[in-house]
């Protein structure tokens, strides 16, 4: 199993670091995909993986565009290619704790934030704001 870096962990190494756990190690074609979304991640200060009919989605994007964040959407169910889209949620369904649903991911400074429940408790404590400026999304 992979995992991509989390945004608060502080740690110096790079923003979107794919770094292996104990389990066995993926395929290639896994390994590929991890890597589309990686550089999808960090292709953006702030980038959101969306689906375009999912209201927990919209809350996501509606929230950092009234703070003034204009974030990257990849919107999961409408990429070309076919089967793209459906690998790339399932990728990024392995990247957040289990139970979550797979989308929307958010990932700021190209470091993986969390899915809504995570961006809206950085919301309400007050971290979100300084996490957007740190990631030269905010300059307010």
């Amino acid at each position: 199993m992979l995992r991509m870096e989390v945004a608060e962990s502080g740690s110096g190494g790079v923003a979107a670091a794919v770094a292996e756990s104990a389990s066995p190690a993926p395929s290639e074609a896994a390994m590929a995909v991890y890597e589309r979304v990686a550089r999808m991640a960090s292709g953006n200060a702030v980038v959101v993986f969306s689906a375009s009919g999912c209201c927990m989605c919209h809350v996501v994007k509606r929230l950092l565009l009234g703070l003034g964040v204009g974030p990257t959407v990849y919107e999961l169910d409408q990429l070309g290619g076919g089967a793209g889209g459906r690998e790339l949620q399932a990728a990024l369904a392995q990247l957040l704790p289990p139970g979550q649903p797979a989308v929307p991911v958010v990932f700021v400074g190209g470091r993986l934030l969390g899915g809504v429940e995570k961006v809206m408790a950085c919301h309400i404590n007050g971290t979100l704001v300084p996490l957007l400026k740190q990631a030269g999304a905010l300059w307010l």
